[in-house]
C-alpha cells in the first residue's frame, strides 16, 4: 500500500476471486461455479472474421442488439434492460446509484462482493443473519428503509425465497430499491422479472456466466422499469460508457436467442446436482435443498 491511497480506503479488503489454474490437467474445477459445457454454437457462428476486423471500431455503448435479445426473451421493452461487464458491474452500479449516503441490507451469508462494494462507496452495511437452516427470513427486510440486496437463489446455499416473499418485501419497501440477484435462477428458482411492471422499485440482475457458459465473456444484465435503468446508465456513462466489447455483445445476443443450446446443459447440470445431493445424503452428510 502506498502513502497516496485515500485514507478512507486504507482498510478496504478487496474481493478475492477464485483461483484460475494455468494447467487444468485432470482437475475438476468447482471453485467459481463455471459451466462444464461450452457456449452455444451460435456464439461461434456470430463471431466472424468480419466482426473481428471491426474491433478497430468502438462498440455500441447501448449494446442495442443484446438488449433487444433480452427484451424479446422476456417480452419487455429494450428500455427495461441494461447490459454490463458481468452482473458484477450492474450490482456495483447499484451501490452509488441507490445507496450513497445511506445503507444497504443483505444476508450475512451471501455473495461476498456486496460487503466490498458497500465498503468501497462508504455505504453502511446491515447484514441480516440467516436462520439455522440457512434460509433467509423475509421479515428482516420488511421495514428496511434502505436498499436491499437479495441473492435468489442465495449463494452459496442455493436456497431461494418464493416469489410471494420477494413480492411482499417489494410491497413493504415502496421507497427503497430491492435488488434481486438471480445469478443461479436458471437452475431451479423462479425469476421475478415479471414483477418489474408492477413494482418500480425492483431491479433484477442476471448473468451469462453460469447457465449460458460465458463466464469468460463477462456479460450481465439488469432488468427494471425504464426509470431505474436510466439511473444506472447515468452512473455507467459517468465512468465507463464503453463497458462491453463488440464481440461480447454479439456472443451474448447469440446465446440469448439460442433456447435449445441453453436448455440441454442447464438440464444436465440440474440432474448432476441432484445425483450429487443423493450420494452425499447416503454418506450421512447434511445437505441444503438447493433449488
Amino acid at each position: 500500500m502506498s502513502r497516496f491511497l485515500s485514507s478512507r480506503l486504507q482498510g478496504l479488503e478487496p474481493y478475492v476471486p477464485g483461483e484460475q489454474p494455468k494447467n487444468m490437467g485432470e482437475l475438476i474445477k468447482l471453485n467459481t461455479n463455471e459451466s462444464p459445457y461450452p457456449p452455444s454454437p451460435a456464439v461461434l457462428d456470430a463471431i466472424t472474421r468480419e466482426q473481428v476486423a471491426d474491433l478497430r471500431l468502438y462498440p455500441d455503448t447501448t449494446a442495442a442488439a443484446l438488449r433487444q435479445a433480452v427484451a424479446d426473451r422476456y417480452g419487455i421493452g429494450a428500455d427495461c434492460v441494461i447490459c454490463g461487464n458481468g452482473s458484477d458491474e450492474i450490482l456495483s452500479l447499484a451501490f452509488p446509484a441507490f445507496c450513497l449516503g445511506g445503507a444497504a441490507r443483505f444476508a450475512d451469508i451471501t455473495y461476498g462482493f456486496y460487503k466490498v462494494w458497500a465498503d468501497l462507496y462508504g455505504v453502511v452495511k446491515h447484514p441480516m443473519p440467516l436462520r439455522e437452516d440457512f434460509t433467509l427470513d423475509p421479515t428482516d427486510y420488511w421495514t428496511a428503509d434502505e436498499t436491499c440486496f437479495i441473492a435468489n437463489p442465495n449463494a452459496p446455499t442455493g436456497i431461494a425465497l418464493p416469489v410471494k416473499d420477494i413480492e411482499e418485501i417489494l410491497r413493504r419497501n415502496p421507497d427503497n430499491v430491492v435488488v434481486v440477484d438471480e445469478a443461479y435462477v436458471d437452475f431451479g428458482g423462479e425469476s421475478v422479472v415479471p414483477l418489474i411492471t408492477k413494482y418500480p422499485n425492483l431491479l433484477v440482475v442476471q448473468t451469462f456466466s453460469k447457465s449460458r457458459s460465458l463466464a469468460g465473456g463477462r456479460l450481465g444484465l439488469g432488468i427494471a422499469c425504464p426509470e431505474l435503468i436510466d439511473d444506472l446508465n447515468r452512473v455507467r456513462g459517468s465512468f465507463h460508457p464503453y463497458n462491453l466489447n463488440r464481440l461480447s455483445i454479439l456472443a451474448g445476443a447469440a446465446a440469448m436467442n439460442d433456447g435449445e443450446s441453453f436448455e440441454k446443459p442447464r438440464t444436465a447440470i440440474i440432474e448432476t446436482r441432484e445425483k450429487t445431493r443423493s450420494a452425499l445424503l447416503e454418506m450421512g452428510c447434511t445437505v441444503t435443498q438447493s433449488c
